[in-house]
């Protein structure tokens, strides 16, 4: 769909306003959509969304210390990964992990992954997953008394756990 401003360019913005109950839609190109007062560009959106989140629960203490940490391995701060929303590397995840929890658990009501497993890939994820709604069932039929139920499962996570059964 092209700018209805511009008539030139892709619309990627979709801007719809609301005043007294009249409501006017717009598909704008970025450029047009920047240069439109009162809309905001879609990166200062995502980044003031994600600081609401980055906020959260952080308080004051340390808030500057924890901008300027920096990633060992690609030295990227966490100020830059607020600014992009991007991580630099993957040991960014562990740098800033004290961080990243809960905003994770914000956004997405936990802390991990709960999505899809690639096939290819995901063997290993889908056997830990399996692991730990097992060790739940497990919890539960104890608690319920069904012993046999409990040996039964027991047994399925020592299979999938390679006999190293540690609870």
């Amino acid at each position: 769909m092209l700018c209805e401003k511009c008539k030139k360019n892709s619309a990627t913005v979709y801007y719809q306003q609301i005043v007294n109950g009249e409501k006017t839609e717009l598909h704008l190109c970025p450029e047009c959509a920047s240069k439109m007062h009162g809309v905001m560009s879609f990166d200062n959106m995502f980044k003031g969304f994600l600081d609401s989140f980055m906020d959260m629960g952080m308080g004051d203490v340390g808030y500057t210390k924890l901008n300027s940490f920096a990633c060992p391995s690609c030295k990227m701060t966490f100020e830059e990964f607020k600014q992009t929303g991007k991580v630099g590397c993957a040991d960014c995840y562990d740098a800033f992990k004290r961080q990243l929890v809960p905003v994770l658990k914000n956004i997405h009501g936990q802390p991990r992954h709960s999505g899809k497993i690639p096939k290819k890939a995901g063997a290993e994820l889908y056997t830990k997953r399996e692991i730990e709604k097992l060790k739940i069932e497990l919890k539960k039929a104890v608690e319920k008394e069904e012993y046999e139920l409990a040996a039964k499962l027991r047994d399925e996570i020592k299979a999938l756990e390679g006999g190293n059964f540690n609870e």
